[in-house]
């Protein structure tokens, strides 16, 4: 009987979030889809959900901003004045071929309230060690290409940078919108 009372989707969440107190996240100066700088202090008072990723990924990082983007769309249906208080974040850890206007539209592609960053190697490096995000250039494939391994975490901040959760991206859009559901209020 735990077992299925544990499982139940009336069971209370538990009283503190689980990245509670983890050294995660932090400042940065990076550069939005218009050119202009935009610190993590710019979204102080909002929730904060944060992937890093490349735009020319050729499947986890479409995916992942995918399910994000359509997790939070299911949240803001069922509780819209909450999700109104959440700002979703792409950050490229592929500051080489990810301009400005290149992480615009990949974002746009996925929601217009996803907001696409990047900067030079230094400022990517610096927000990627604040947030304990692994990336490494790939070997270059035929064509010229390359891939960036990274970590594929998707995670949640409250308001005032505090890290909360991670989404389960991996489970789907409903997944997501459930774990939303739990901390943003």
């Amino acid at each position: 009987a735990f077992a299925v009372a544990a499982c139940s989707p009336t069971a209370e969440p538990p009283a503190e979030p689980p990245l509670a107190g983890a050294d995660i996240g932090g400042p940065f100066e990076l550069v939005n889809q218009d050119g202009e700088t935009v610190r993590w202090q710019d979204f102080d008072g909002q929730y904060r959900i944060v992937y890093f990723g490349f735009t020319y990924c050729p499947d986890i990082c479409p995916n992942d901003v995918q399910r994000m983007s359509q997790g939070l769309r299911m949240f803001a249906e069922s509780d819209p004045e909450s999700a109104a208080q959440v700002q979703s974040i792409f950050i490229s850890v592929d500051p080489e071929r990810d301009t400005p206007e290149i992480v615009g539209e990949f974002a746009a592609a996925f929601s217009d309230d996803l907001i696409g960053l990047t900067g030079s190697p230094e400022q990517v490096k610096t927000a990627a060690d604040n947030f304990r995000v692994f990336y490494s250039r790939g070997e270059n494939t035929p064509g010229g290409g390359y891939l960036v391994d990274h970590s594929a975490v998707v995670y949640l901040f409250g308001p005032s940078g505090e890290p909360l959760a991670t989404l389960p991206t991996d489970l789907g859009a409903q997944a997501v919108a459930a774990e939303l559901a739990k901390w943003v209020s």
